[in-house]
């Protein structure tokens, strides 16, 4: 893709990886770029700098853009750990994880503002989105629960950590944050999206030596490895999304270094170390019980801790003994930001590095076959054998799901009991189709109860009686168990799981049934070439009404489920 006047998110500006993409990118001459981090501050330095190292662009060419993307955009700039401790924003936070993806849900989102306002035509994520989900770390917040258990320390805690919980469980998060991603980014016309993931090991593997204090292999780490595996896949299944953005990811195995070299201050999240003033006196005797967070309060020095450093940007500080040791030939070794900024700058414009996991994925993952395809149709006649032997139409049993799939099947099969030709169809007023069908399920017992056995209710012609068996699969159990009917939750359910009687719906069928035959007629007799696949011959001129093909003309048109790539 030409970058030429495009505008460009980095996301994740202000780090090591981020700051060199952004770098790269310069030279290709977009239109903009705007830089995120989690802190506007963040944010602004990195533009500071930017405008020093490129004087010529401009005041507006590298916009600063701060705050959490993974959340609702009025919290993004607080603090995560003050908004779980806060029940009415946790309330808010554990809806916009856990319900369906609403419409207010999408556009109160963080990362839905700031591509609306900005309408990038190229993404690229530098975000640690492994680690910034995993090191939520739900494993601490079982603790707390295991502990108001235990403890017995009352409800109202209980329910506050279990909410928490709810708030930090990894998957969740993710599939909301691709579910808004991908929204937004087909909403504004993202022509390419760019994700910088991560192995979690730093390419090593279960015998990972660095921990943080935890068992090894620690949990958090593999907890960090497994949102990156579920995320790599999600991605896949984004690239595999017709009508999408282009969706790419570049995967470092090894550690990523550095930012600078230097002597002065150490800090631990964001505060210098102090030198603590223990004399061999305060020896404690090791006995009994090992206090592990003491009471004691123990003195310290005025001196801060200074030595010379390696700044390894999101990774932290290393001293010399720490970077030699993980880089060391067989450890985690390195790789420099610029060369996964190199690689990123390919990928957008079209080159083939062999690094994009997609497409990796694409190419190892195992396709539908030329022998598969031969063998559908064995099968496909083997069944209508059987049908025809124990006079006994297959139509659906609601184990596959959608409930709308079975819906449309056994709407089709009614229609088909007494249309021979999808031509009869059209030839037939709707008033009379919907009486037919209901003089079918009234007459017909064993239908009528296989269908809603399944659990596929039959709304009936007058739009206000419907017909249920014990167990239902639409409107779904979402724990309330009393929902308000009225026109509009009336239409939807029976759009996305009732046999729908009602003459509206009949028209519906006309119409679907009109666009198909009208999308064949439009093949030119003369045109023998293998451009179509679903011509006349394929439909047998029309001659007969197959509700598995009709269905699955369907699932391509109306539920835009085509599948992309062969």
């Amino acid at each position: 893709m030409d970058i030429l006047n495009k505008t460009v998110l980095v996301l994740g500006g202000f780090g090591l990886v981020g700051s060199a993409v952004a770098r790269k990118l310069v030279p290709e001459n977009p239109k903009r770029i705007i830089i995120t981090s989690l802190f506007l501050s963040e944010a602004e330095e990195a533009v500071k700098k930017f405008n020093q190292e490129f004087p010529d662009k401009g005041k507006d060419y590298f916009i600063p853009y701060g705050g959490d993307i993974f959340i609702r955009d009025e919290f993004k700039n607080e603090n995560r750990l003050s908004l779980l401790n806060d029940p009415a924003k946790r309330k808010i936070i554990m809806q916009d994880i856990m319900e369906e993806l609403s419409e207010e849900i999408l556009k109160s989102s963080s990362i839905n503002k700031l591509l609306k306002k900005y309408k990038p035509d190229i993404i690229i994520d530098c975000i640690n989105t492994a680690t910034a989900i995993a090191y939520q770390d739900v494993y601490t917040t079982y603790r707390s629960i295991r502990s108001a258990i235990r403890n017995k320390t009352g409800y109202d805690n209980l329910i506050d950590e279990v909410e928490k919980l709810l708030c930090t469980l990894y998957i969740p998060q993710l599939i909301r944050h691709i579910q808004i991603l991908y929204s937004s980014m087909n909403e504004i016309g993202t022509n390419i999206y760019i994700k910088i993931g991560t192995s979690g090991t730093g390419g090593m593997g279960l015998n990972i030596p660095y921990t943080h204090s935890e068992e090894k292999p620690s949990r958090v780490l593999l907890s960090k490895s497994s949102i990156a595996g579920a995320h790599t896949l999600l991605l896949f299944l984004m690239g595999r999304t017709p009508g999408g953005a282009i969706t790419k990811e570049i995967k470092p195995t090894a550690a990523i270094a550095w930012k600078r070299i230097e002597y002065g201050e150490i800090k631990r999240r964001g505060k210098p170390i102090e030198i603590a003033d223990i004399s061999l006196t305060e020896a404690i005797p090791l006995k009994d019980k090992f206090v592990i967070c003491s009471d004691k309060t123990y003195r310290t020095t005025d001196k801060k801790l200074n030595s010379v450093f390696i700044d390894t940007g999101e990774n932290g500080i290393f001293s010399r003994g720490e970077f030699e040791t993980i880089t060391a030939q067989k450890q985690m070794e390195f790789v420099t930001p610029e060369e996964i900024a190199d690689v990123v700058l390919f990928e957008v414009k079209g080159g083939n590095t062999g690094h994009d996991i997609v497409s990796a994925l694409d190419h190892a993952s195992m396709e539908p076959t030329y022998r598969a395809g031969y063998m559908q149709h064995m099968a496909v006649k083997k069944l209508d054998e059987l049908e025809k032997k124990h006079n006994k139409p297959s139509i659906a049993f609601e184990l596959l799901g959608p409930p709308r799939l079975s819906k449309l099947l056994y709407e089709i099969h009614l229609l088909r009991l007494f249309n021979k030709t999808m031509i009869d169809i059209q030839n037939k007023s709707p008033e009379e189709l919907s009486e037919k069908c209901f003089d079918i399920i009234v007459n017909d017992p064993d239908l009528r109860n296989e269908i809603l056995s399944i659990g596929i209710p039959i709304l009936l012609p007058n739009g206000e009686s419907l017909l249920r068996g014990g167990m239902i699969k639409i409107p779904a159990f979402r724990g309330e168990n009393i929902l308000d009917v009225n026109e509009k939750s009336i239409n939807s359910w029976a759009n996305e799981g009732w046999v729908d009687l009602r003459i509206p719906n009949m028209k519906k069928w006309q119409t679907r049934i009109s666009d198909l035959i009208e999308e064949v007629e439009l093949i030119p007799l003369s045109d023998t070439s293998s451009m179509h696949v679903r011509t006349k011959d394929y439909w047998n001129n029309f001659e007969e009404i197959n509700i598995g093909k009709i269905c699955s003309w369907l699932f391509i048109h109306e539920e835009q489920g085509k599948r992309m790539k062969a």
